[in-house]
């Protein structure tokens, strides 16, 4: 990490505001995802033709484990929008891309990448060590 960032306190205005529309790009995406996952789970495909019993049985089970897995995705969606959301927040607070257990700010590259963003790699790697 360069001393750079250790100087500074917060991002400037201009820098929130290229981070904002990022996020809200990602934002309308990810709502966009969400809206389409819910479809899809809302979409019954009991319209089966064939009436082999074998069949059913197959095609149920892939109906199921499929609505499983857009349920998994729609419940990872929401969290994501959420925490885009909340990014916003910290961009309208002025705190956003400080890293909340190191105070420094996290580079822009990283935030670039993963928007939503909380932690420094380094803090994000300690945490991961601390669990283990």
């Amino acid at each position: 990490m360069s001393d750079d960032n250790k100087v500074l306190k917060r991002y400037s205005d201009e820098e929130l505001n290229e981070f904002k529309v990022i996020i809200e790009e990602k934002l309308d995406q990810a709502r966009e995802n969400l809206s389409m996952l819910l479809e899809a789970f809302s979409n019954d495909a009991n319209d089966l033709g064939d009436t082999s019993p074998t069949f059913k049985i197959l095609e149920e089970g892939s109906s199921v484990q499929s609505k499983e897995e857009n349920a998994n995705m729609a419940s990872r969606q929401q969290k994501f929008i959420k925490d885009l959301e909340a990014a916003l927040v910290r961009i309208e607070n002025k705190t956003y891309g400080i890293c909340r257990i190191s105070g420094e700010l996290i580079p822009k590259e990283r935030l670039r990448l993963v928007p939503h963003a909380t932690l420094t790699v380094e803090a994000k790697n300690h945490e991961v060590k601390k669990k283990k």
